[in-house]
C-alpha cells in the first residue's frame, strides 16, 4: 500500500489523484479507467471521475492501493 499525502486542500478529485500519483499517464486516461469501472474507493467501484477523495480513504487501481493521508 502506498500513501498519498494531501496538502493544501481538504480533498482531491479521483481522476486527478490517479494522474498526480502516476497511476495514469494523463487525466483523460484516468477518466476512461474510472468510467470503465476499473477504480474502487474504499472497496466499492467508483464511476464518478470527480469523486472527492479525502484523508482516510483508500483507492485501488490495477493492483495498486493508495491510502490518502
Amino acid at each position: 500500500m502506498e500513501e498519498f499525502r494531501l496538502t493544501g486542500s481538504e480533498y482531491i478529485e479521483l481522476h486527478r489523484l490517479l494522474k498526480v500519483t502516476g497511476l495514469c499517464a494523463t487525466g483523460g486516461m484516468a477518466k476512461n479507467m474510472i468510467a470503465e469501472g476499473k477504480v474502487s474507493v474504499d472497496g466499492t467501484v467508483e464511476l464518478r471521475k470527480r469523486c472527492k477523495i479525502r484523508p482516510g480513504q483508500t483507492v485501488a487501481f490495477e493492483g495498486h492501493t493508495l491510502s490518502v493521508v
